[in-house]
């Protein structure tokens, strides 16, 4: 088989990009997107100059300002930026009907069979980059690579503005020198089990057996053992599969108890049965609650079930909030929906 041409393209902090975009004056500033300190918000992205300064994306919004005191916070206008979206995602169908939407700013393109510019991905990134600056006036960065998760590094390799490709004959040695926690799903608890093991590279990982990483990791350690070896067969999905819906709310002043907890759930079961409602009602497959408490950690706790009711979810509650015993700054409520595959097995005659 021919090796797949897999694109990955980035918009540059989209958001703020926007609004750069829309008002020149924003361009050498330091610019966020996000809640106001007094409400307990949180950063959705800044641009360069603030992340000079420390700010980063989900950072809270009053850390943010102390790190950068001349930050300019902007409210998401987010009708605006899912136009600009429409204009991005457009451009990409143009190249290829095979177009994987990760999020407003992010996509898959399967290129393989593309026949424009000689069929050289390089040359279709640049026309990316190039068309959508033209168009939108908006930066991507791209990545090229024969898989999903080394074009997704790749498009990051050389941000901002960036194209970086990884040619199948690269792929052995870009994967041998590569640092384990730029792997996907590799967050700080697995760079700290890993780091424990004394591994840093994919290369280190590859002198551990599947066995022992599937002891270590569970489930992920399998993934883990292809990735080291530049393995990933996902197909670029044209339909992505809606996995879960959920609802949350961050609070102006922490809520000291659980009884308060429990008062607050009801607008929170009742926003998630609309949002449930104008998804066409999905099959369940389980409930979740979200507790972020006053000292910024979080917990999740979710269970088998096909009922929304505040009975159920004020049930996980209790359990979740017994976890810290804090006050809490943040609440969630969501489903599980029942994977596709599941309904089709389900439907399978006898």
């Amino acid at each position: 088989m021919k090796p797949r041409k897999i694109l990955h393209a980035d918009c540059d902090c989209f958001y703020a990009a926007v609004e750069m975009r829309d008002n020149p004056a924003l361009r050498e500033v330091p610019l966020a997107i996000g809640g106001s300190a007094e409400r307990r918000g949180v950063i959705a992205t800044c641009n360069y100059p603030a992340r000079a300064f420390g700010v980063r994306s989900a950072m809270p919004t009053a850390r943010a300002l102390r790190l950068c005191p001349d930050l300019i916070l902007l409210p998401g206008d987010f009708e605006r930026y899912r136009a600009v979206s429409r204009e991005i995602q457009t451009i990409f169908s143009e190249l290829t009907p095979l177009v994987e939407p990760l999020s407003l700013d992010e996509a898959f393109l399967d290129v393989s069979d593309v026949e424009r510019f000689h069929g050289s991905a390089t040359w279709m990134a640049r026309w990316l980059k190039e068309e959508t600056l033209r168009r939108t006036g908006i930066t991507i960065s791209v990545g090229a690579a024969p898989s999903k998760f080394l074009a997704k590094i790749a498009s990051d390799w050389d941000k901002p503005d960036g194209l970086y490709v990884i040619a199948p004959e690269q792929v052995d040695d870009f994967v041998r020198h590569l640092p384990v926690k730029r792997l996907h799903g590799v967050g700080p608890a697995n760079a700290a089990k890993l780091d424990a093991m004394g591994v840093e590279t994919c290369e280190d990982l590859r002198h551990w057996t599947m066995d022992a990483l599937v002891t270590r990791f569970g489930k992920f350690g399998q993934r883990l053992h292809e990735l080291a070896r530049g393995i990933d067969e996902r197909e670029v999905k044209v339909e992505r599969e809606r996995k879960s819906v959920s609802v949350e709310t961050t609070f102006e002043r922490d809520l000291p108890d659980l009884a308060t907890c429990q008062a607050a759930l009801s607008p929170l079961v009742e926003r998630l049965d609309e949002r449930l409602q104008r998804h066409g009602q999905p099959r369940l497959d389980k409930l979740f609650v979200k507790v972020r408490f006053d000292d910024f950690s979080l917990t999740t706790l979710e269970s088998g079930g096909y009922s929304i009711s505040h009975e159920n979810f004020a049930a996980l509650l209790a359990q979740a909030w017994q976890r810290a015993k804090r006050p809490v700054r943040l609440l969630g409520v969501g489903v599980r929906l029942e994977p596709r595959d599941a309904r089709r097995q389900l439907s399978l005659p006898l």
